[in-house]
């Protein structure tokens, strides 16, 4: 049986929300939360009866705030109010991302300050656990005054309208409905307002990216370890003494996790009398450039937290007699953090493009572009290429959506954070940075054999046998493209990181051991 957890209760964490989208954990209303949900309701009906004005529940919407709805319309205004903000463009988003969005609003209505009926709350329920997830596009939303155009694409279904996704199938909602002996509900006075107004589609992007970072800045230490032992460089700069003198805290645990990944190799016991005095930054910095991301996730990471904690709606319900109108719904909270994970994420592409540079050289031992015979073959030379695209086309994914806003409304909401644009941003340099990350590790694999019979430390030995399991030593060119995509598979399932770090764990040597804050 799956665990279980209590909507608008408990506290919702990033590792929950995925444990609830797999079906791992149930997400359950309690008697209690029920009985609040009751209540916050009973205060909405109870300001239609006594024709008190309040915002979204017998007024217009937006700049239309003023134009008053009269109680027997007040039903109506809320499948408007799905139907006329319906204008989003573009792909549709994934369905796990949709996912997302119906349980960080499930959670944030049952929190009892919306004044949405129970059974509206059971439908949403009943889509995400029977894997009926509204098609979504994933363009049209400003990130203010809520998530409006993608939100009310993902409630059109609730009133038999739009499309669901259902055992892989795209179907119409109403014809779907009808075939599973449902109809569609009946919305109340300020529901179809309640649905539409929060951060969801910015929030469950978030929660996304900070699943899919952490896995990235996990993988590129673990990856840049054995870089560094192909390229023959010294552990020294990982010394713990070094970064209590500057003792950010992501540099502290990469440091760490470097040093552990690179204990009792027998490749750095090789050299430690060398020559050289210095390694390039790429190497060397790795605790200060990983570190630095890492501190921008975690960031991230709390807030992202708080947020799916939060209740974004607008007006607030705290009884009949007491709604406040306020800005619970502006993405601006968000919209910075991601633009800044942004950068961070970027800056790991970066790095590791440098990584898959020296690489090649043909230094300290290695073969030039990591192949014998080369001339006939171009080795690993073009898979670099690939980094370097990606690298710059994160670049100009950096500037920051969150420095722009353009009035809409006519004027009424006069400023917006596009945080929505911030959070798919980050979810591309992510896809891309997988894919940097996998022409390193591909590049690395190759480099660390011409080490041999020499040992790595028994980690990175079993990181790199992994890794064989699925991708082959190249002797001469072949169609790098799929090593690329067999690569950049094991780290976007997460598996590549999940084997190296259980088997470091089996072993006693514990990688992020004192630093749980950075555990998802």
């Amino acid at each position: 049986m799956p665990k279980e957890f209590i909507y608008g209760s408990e506290n919702l964490t990033v590792a929950i929300l995925f444990s609830i989208a797999s079906g791992k954990t149930k997400g359950v209303l309690s008697k209690e939360i029920i009985e609040k949900i009751n209540s916050s309701q009973q205060h909405v009906q109870k300001i239609v009866q006594e024709n008190k004005t309040v915002y979204g529940i017998n007024t217009g919407f937006g700049i239309l705030a003023s134009t008053p709805i009269s109680a027997e319309d007040t039903a109506t205004l809320q499948y408007k109010i799905l139907q006329s903000h319906s204008v989003g463009v573009g792909n549709a988003i994934p369905e796990e991302i949709a996912k997302l969005m119906l349980i960080t609003k499930i959670h944030s209505l049952a929190q009892g300050f919306s004044g949405v009926n129970l059974k509206t709350i059971e439908r949403i329920l009943w889509h995400i656990e029977n894997d009926i997830i509204p098609v979504v596009p994933e363009k049209g939303s400003v990130g203010a005054s809520g998530d409006l155009a993608p939100l009310a694409h993902l409630f059109l279904p609730l009133i038999g309208l739009g499309k669901v996704n259902y055992k892989n199938e795209v179907r119409d909602a109403k014809e779907l409905l009808s075939e599973l002996q449902m109809t569609p509900i009946e919305l109340g006075p300020k529901e179809g307002l309640a649905l539409i107004n929060g951060t969801q589609f910015i929030l469950a992007h978030a929660a996304k990216a900070v699943q899919r970072m952490h896995n990235c800045l996990e993988a590129a230490d673990i990856i840049g370890a054995i870089s560094l032992e192909s390229l023959m460089g010294t552990n020294a700069p990982f010394d713990n003494r070094l970064h209590e003198l500057r003792p950010f805290i992501g540099n502290k645990l990469v440091a760490q996790r470097l040093r552990l990944l690179l204990n009792n190799s027998a490749i750095m016991q090789s050299h430690v009398n060398c020559e050289r005095v210095q390694d390039p930054y790429s190497l060397r910095c790795m605790p200060q450039v990983h570190g630095a991301s890492r501190n921008a996730w975690l960031h991230l990471k709390e807030l992202t937290e708080i947020e799916l904690n939060s209740v974004t709606d607008n007006p607030i319900i705290f009884s009949a007699n007491e709604t406040i109108s306020g800005g619970n719904f502006h993405g601006q909270p968000l919209a910075l953090p991601l633009d800044y994970a942004c950068f961070a994420a970027a800056e790991i592409g970066n790095i590791s493009d440098r990584r898959c540079y020296l690489l090649l050289e043909g230094k300290w031992g290695l073969p030039m572009l990591l192949m014998k015979d080369v001339g006939l073959n171009s080795g690993f030379m073009i898979p670099q290429y690939t980094t370097a695209a990606l690298v710059t086309e994160n670049k100009t994914l950096c500037f920051p959506a969150s420095a722009d806003s353009i009035p809409t409304s006519l004027g009424q909401e006069d400023h917006v954070s596009m945080g929505s644009i911030s959070g798919r941003k980050l979810n591309t340099i992510l896809e891309n940075l997988e894919y940097i990350l996998a022409i390193e590790l591909l590049s690395a694999c190759q480099a660390i054999e011409f080490r041999k019979p020499l040992k790595s430390s028994e980690t990175i030995e079993y990181a790199v046998a992994q890794f064989r399991k699925i991708v082959s030593f190249a002797n001469e060119d072949r169609i790098f493209a799929d090593d690329i995509n067999k690569s950049a598979n094991c780290i976007k399932d997460f598996s590549f990181v999940n084997q190296v770090t259980t088997f470091s764990n089996t072993k006693g040597v514990l990688l992020n051991d004192g630093f749980s804050q950075f555990q998802l």
